[in-house]
């Protein structure tokens, strides 16, 4: 959409808050089918029983200990239940001790199925428990206060010993099974050992002392250890030898796997790769002016060629790992592009470089690998609290990162990784906007239908994107989000099927096979959605390159298999690139993507950023820093919009069709798009016929406050297409190990006048339960009959703060808001509201 750098962002200030409106009561949801107490006491009897049994003759609970299957003292216990139990967490509280280490909601065709993970520290905490249960079975009751375990009483359905099977999931398992594979069994593998976090130091460090002493007596070693009580993490870096690590895998109950300490055991984190192909000299190099040494942008990455042609003014590199010395110069691809991609955009479209220096602090070593002696979370807490946290901070303004990384290793699975946690929770104690990867899936994939490439190349456009779009539906579990793209503060990035490569250059592309000549929608080997706890994820799409696709396998009466071509000229972003020869100080070439769209976001993030300031100077500046970060991904995620095609495509094609299936369809459309691609011009500035204004807040518990919106004269009157968007952004405190992570929601209420503006809520946007899962909430309405507008008519769009989630927050929480009235050709509407601003801001300061 065109859109015309002079006419800057508006800004509205917002009312004062009132109470919460409950007139949107949505209900109590239906309390769980109970079991019959008698088949609870056949179900879980045995257990207790022989749990009252050991007591009774051993006090302390030591023969308990020595039975991995019993219920003992020390021990992870999992709860499994029916149905959604709101008190669990204060049912807890009442057992003297008795620890809650995390919680999660299974997916399950019958019903939720919440689990808690307690850990029961002593015999007294596990006769209480047992007391409990027994008044429980008998009477049907409970004392005052213990209520709320009856009702996971009633729902029990399993109870039992965290054990080597929880300890080692199948992909994890899968993976060190192949890093084994063919090794001598003294060779020493590497791998993350997290700890059952416990709330006391002494015990955390009585718990890693255990498991150090048995990773010794292995033949092993502690490379090196973390504990961050913010997001309740205590892990391990280890190496094992091969036989060591072959138990592991078998989850034998005499190996690591088996120590009651132990929470998870995983493979090494590994970094996402990154290609670039088609080197070639470097282009005209535009003018950058003097650069403002207060970065608000900072790149973790790999080590920039910062003495590149294209770089050497605007990086102000750190290494703070000393990761320089061993990352050979010729192998600085990561960083390099990134940072190019940031600074420049891509080259294929010439643009002015950003105005202030990036901060860049290196978190891949040689070869573009993460440390091998540091656990990755490790890495990013030091660099994030170096530059924020410390005494003396060296970036005290930075307020967007840029995390154009993952973990190959660790796929969302529907539990939040550390490395998520770790940003969600920084994000909301320094106002950092975290902009991270949805990751990249590079694994070949089959096409049922097609047996020969001539086949798909000759196929129509409208075939061949089925085609794809039916193949990719039918592998989605295999192609989650790579951790930390799982976020729930963060904004996470998709890679567009789009960039700027001309015409001409298209005729190099690698390969033939086009997946979606026509379609606008994320590139094949994008990671889809959805995120944590369902929510909207990718938040958007960004270009990542034309990607075309490469046959791995045809012929033989078997269906086609493909894979992700590799970038280059003819389907690429044209970043800076290491030297390719001696004497040389770098060189171009060409990208893909998630982490080069993620680079693009973060870009657009800083042009958000530039625009505000260029407008408003001071007054925006003096926003703390929380308020301009949130601001910018409210800013940054509103021009996102479903396109109509795609959408109304995915729906046909996957369905599912009949009354009542709406919600499943947009299920299916977001999976692929997330809230859609974003136009970077549109987000930086307005257009004759299109205002956006911004305002931020902030809103206390139980609390709504009002955004008065001025309505233009010419948006009345006239039946053409017009529209109205709001975007709602936020950072939520976050409680680590709970279901109800997510501590704080907000909404937009539906404005009671939206009828005299002759508009609705469209189609094209993901419902209200998936739009009100994440930190980000958007509305957008349509019409194209004739609005009913007063003379300076507002419309005030209501913020409301929604019931804190877990433990009631008395603090308040900051919002970005943008909002957009548009009514394509008119071109009087921007004029028209910015006029009854500035006359608005003349009569206050009289």
């Amino acid at each position: 959409m065109v859109s015309d750098p002079g006419k800057p962002l508006l800004r509205l200030e917002p009312g004062k808050p009132q109470r919460r409106l409950t007139r949107d009561n949505p209900g109590f949801p239906q309390a769980p089918e109970k079991f019959s107490r008698q088949a609870q006491g056949q179900r879980h009897g045995p257990k207790f029983q022989r749990l009252a049994d050991v007591l009774a003759r051993d006090p302390a609970g030591l023969e308990l200990r020595q039975d991995p299957t019993a219920l003992a003292p020390e021990r992870l216990l999992v709860f499994e239940v029916r149905g959604s139990i709101q008190d669990f967490a204060r049912a807890i509280a009442k057992v003297a001790g008795l620890e809650l280490i995390d919680e999660e909601e299974l997916p399950s065709d019958e019903d939720k199925q919440p689990v808690a993970y307690l850990l029961v520290p002593d015999a007294r905490a596990l006769g209480q428990l047992l007391s409990l249960w027994t008044i429980w079975l008998e009477t049907g009751e409970l004392p005052t206060g213990f209520t709320p375990w009856r009702n996971v009483f009633d729902c029990l359905r399993d109870l039992r010993p965290w054990g080597p099977s929880d300890r080692v999931q199948g992909s994890d398992r899968d993976i060190l099974s192949e890093q084994i594979s063919g090794r001598a069994d003294d060779e020493l593998i590497t791998l993350e050992i997290e700890l059952v976090f416990r709330a006391q130091a002494g015990a955390g460090t009585s718990n890693e002392t255990e498991v150090v002493t048995a990773i010794q007596s292995r033949g092993g070693a502690v490379i090196s250890r973390a504990r961050l009580d913010d997001i309740a993490y205590h892990a391990l870096l280890a190496r094992l030898p091969v036989r060591a690590i072959r138990a592991i895998v078998d989850r034998a109950q005499s190996s690591v796997a088996g120590l009651d300490p132990v929470m998870y055991i995983r493979p090494q984190s590994v970094a996402t790769a990154l290609d670039v192909e088609d080197m070639l000299p470097i282009g005209a190099v535009a003018p950058s002016g003097e650069l403002s040494p207060d970065a608000i942008l900072a790149i973790l990455d790999g080590v920039p060629v910062a003495a590149h042609p294209l770089l050497r003014q605007h990086l102000i590199v750190e290494d703070l790992f000393g990761l320089e010395p061993a990352a050979m110069v010729n192998q600085r691809v990561h960083g390099t592009a990134m940072a190019s991609l940031i600074v420049h955009g891509d080259r294929n479209r010439p643009e002015p470089p950003l105005p202030r220096r990036i901060h860049c602090i290196p978190v891949l070593g040689a070869s573009d690998e993460f440390p091998q002696n540091r656990l990755i979370v490790d890495v990013i807490y030091q660099a994030i609290m170096q530059m924020r946290g410390s005494a003396e901070p060296t970036a005290r303004h930075v307020i967007i990162v840029n995390l154009a990384l993952g973990n190959r290793h660790r796929q969302f699975q529907g539990q939040m990784s550390p490395w998520a946690r770790l940003l969600d929770r920084l994000a909301h104690r320094f106002g950092i906007l975290f902009l991270v990867s949805a990751g990249n899936v590079v694994s070949d994939f089959e096409i049922p239908g097609y047996l020969t490439s001539l086949d798909l190349e000759g196929a129509t456009p409208d075939a061949r994107s089925s085609a794809f779009v039916r193949a990719l539906a039918n592998i989605q579990a295999d192609r989650r989000l790579l951790a930390p793209g799982e976020t729930v503060n963060g904004l996470t990035i998709g890679a567009k099927n789009s960039d700027w490569v001309s015409a001409a250059d298209r005729a190099f592309a690698r390969t033939n096979i086009d997946p979606y000549p026509s379609l606008d929608t994320s590139n094949p080997s994008s990671a889809l959605g959805p995120g944590f706890a369902g929510s909207v994820k990718p938040d958007l799409l960004m270009p990542g390159a034309r990607e075309h696709l490469r046959v791995t396998a045809s012929g033989g009466g078997a269906p086609i298999r493909v894979a992700p071509g590799r970038p280059g000229r003819g389907a690429g972003l044209k970043v800076a690139a290491p030297p390719s020869g001696q004497g040389l100080e770098g060189a171009e070439s060409y990208t893909n993507g998630t982490s080069a769209a993620t680079s693009m976001a973060s870009r657009t993030a800083h042009r958000i950023h530039d625009a505000l300031e260029a407008a408003y100077g001071e007054a925006f500046l003096h926003l703390p820093a929380r308020n301009r970060a949130v601001l910018v991904k409210a800013l940054l995620v509103h021009p996102a919009r479903w396109p109509d095609t795609t959408a109304s495509f995915v729906r046909r094609l996957l369905g599912p069709h009949g009354k009542g299936q709406a919600p499943r369809q947009k299920d299916n459309v977001r999976r692929f798009v997330g809230y859609g691609p974003v136009d970077s011009d549109e987000a930086v500035a307005c257009a004759a016929d299109r205002a956006t204004f911004w305002a931020t807040g902030e809103l206390g518990p139980e609390q709504r406050l009002p955004v008065s919106v001025p309505i233009p004269a010419a948006y009345g009157g006239k039946t053409l297409p017009h529209s109205l968007s709001a975007t709602l952004a936020w950072f939520t405190p976050v409680l680590a190990g709970r279901r109800s992570y997510r501590t704080v929601r907000m909404k937009i209420l539906d404005p009671d006048e939206i009828g005299r503006l002759s508009i609705a809520a469209h189609g094209d946007q993901p419902d209200l339960n998936q739009t009100n899962r994440g930190t980000v909430y958007t509305r957008s309405w349509r019409g194209d009959g004739a609005a009913v507008v007063t003379a300076d008519m507002n419309l005030p769009l209501w913020v409301q703060r929604e019931p804190d989630q877990g433990a009631r927050l008395d603090e308040a929480v900051t919002f970005g808001l943008a909002i957009t009235i548009a009514m394509p050709g008119v071109n009087e509407i921007y004029d028209q509201v910015r006029d009854r601003l500035r006359d608005l801001q003349r009569a206050q300061a009289r």
